[in-house]
């Protein structure tokens, strides 16, 4: 049972497929300001606040998480567009989150990559076809073969979620 006092697994709910499409010009807007909402959503922290833990990690590792997840997503697009149904490679989201520059490093360096990659990712998007978002991987922790649109809605609730972590932490420090 979670009391008041312990986060919640899924502060935002928990990801469900939608049968109703998100148009793609909504998520493009999404995706184009996924990085201001993260920076919007940390900027008055100070160093001690951005270690405070949401379950097992910072709200520090928690940004740069979001930089490497959606580094890593962004690479599954290219990999999907450029190979036929391949099978992804996976990371070890826990282990990625204790490496030094995940626990300790300032935050600019992956805000930073983010304002770049989904600049990148939203001109890649915009440009693909019906048929080019329809192409697709296999992801081996899943179990499941993904299309790119599939992954794009999934990407989005991640940063929502994560999203949500911040802010609960915000709203329950009063910060």
């Amino acid at each position: 049972m979670i009391t008041n006092n312990e986060p919640p697994e899924f502060p935002v709910g928990e990801y469900v497929e939608s049968d109703v499409a998100e148009t793609l010009i909504l998520q493009l807007e999404e995706l184009r300001s996924c990085p201001a909402e993260i920076r919007n959503s940390i900027d008055s922290l100070d160093s001690e606040q951005l270690n405070v833990r949401y379950r097992n990690w910072s709200i520090r590792q928690i940004v740069h998480h979001l930089a490497d997840s959606q580094l890593n997503t962004y690479i599954r697009f290219k990999w999907a567009l450029t190979e036929a149904s391949p099978l992804i490679k996976t990371f070890n989201e826990t282990k990625w989150s204790e490496t030094y520059d995940a626990r300790e490093s300032e935050l600019e360096p992956s805000l930073i990559l983010m304002d770049g990659l989904h600049a990148r990712w939203a001109i890649l998007i915009e440009n693909l076809n019906d048929e080019d978002l329809d192409r697709t991987f296999f992801h081996p922790e899943v179990g499941e073969i993904l299309s790119l649109r599939q992954t794009l809605s999934r990407a989005l609730w991640h940063n929502r979620h994560h999203l949500g972590q911040i802010e609960w932490l915000k709203n329950r420090h009063g910060w």
